[in-house]
């Protein structure tokens, strides 16, 4: 489940570690550096560890959780708002009322955190390169300055050990592409902790 969060495995989760699990391992420690031997050790573990989160019982069970606007920030709660939890490290599409998708995000670093607050999509891009960063930013949705929700294959292969300059990183590219598709300039970003 672990390696599948991070885009390694793509098949069902069965709780057997059989050829499919170990090639998964073989590809994620050949990208590291660390010896391919398609077994878990200590090292392997930590990696991964580090990379992803605990994984729930429907990511264990193959079950595609239907989002809930439970425990989201009230300001979330009407109209049509993107709601970003820092404490969850969660996005919630919410249109009235109503969760429609969620999806994992990662946040800036220390030096360059990601604002807290209600802010508005004030431009989507479906290509952008940053201009500062040069890095890629597909499905940019821009919410504060030169912050935006989008698309990030460095979260996508590294997990959580890495940060973004700001911006809310998604690591769901299906997901962050039907979010870009219903989510209209004005509408609410809220981030929170």
């Amino acid at each position: 489940a672990r390696l599948k969060q991070i885009g390694w495995f793509s098949g069902a989760v069965t709780g057997t570690y059989g050829s499919a699990t170990a090639s998964a391992v073989k590809g994620f420690q050949d990208k590291r550096g660390i010896p391919e031997t398609g077994e878990v050790d200590a090292r392997t573990w930590s990696r991964l560890v580090a990379m992803t989160r605990t994984p729930t019982d429907d990511a264990k069970h193959n079950r595609t959780p239907k989002p809930s606007a439970k425990g989201l920030d009230p300001r979330c709660l009407t109209g049509r708002a993107i709601c970003i939890s820092k404490s969850s490290n969660s996005l919630t599409w919410v249109v009235d009322g109503k969760a429609q998708l969620k999806m994992d995000v990662r946040f800036g670093a220390s030096g360059t955190p990601t604002r807290e607050g209600s802010f508005s999509i004030q431009r989507k891009e479906r290509t952008w390169t940053s201009t500062i960063y040069h890095s890629k930013m597909p499905y940019s949705m821009f919410f504060s300055g030169g912050q935006a929700v989008h698309y990030s294959s460095d979260f996508a292969a590294r997990g959580y050990a890495g940060a973004s300059h700001g911006c809310v990183n998604v690591r769901n590219l299906s997901g962050i592409s039907s979010l870009f598709s219903q989510a209209r300039t004005g509408d609410k970003v809220i981030v929170y902790r």
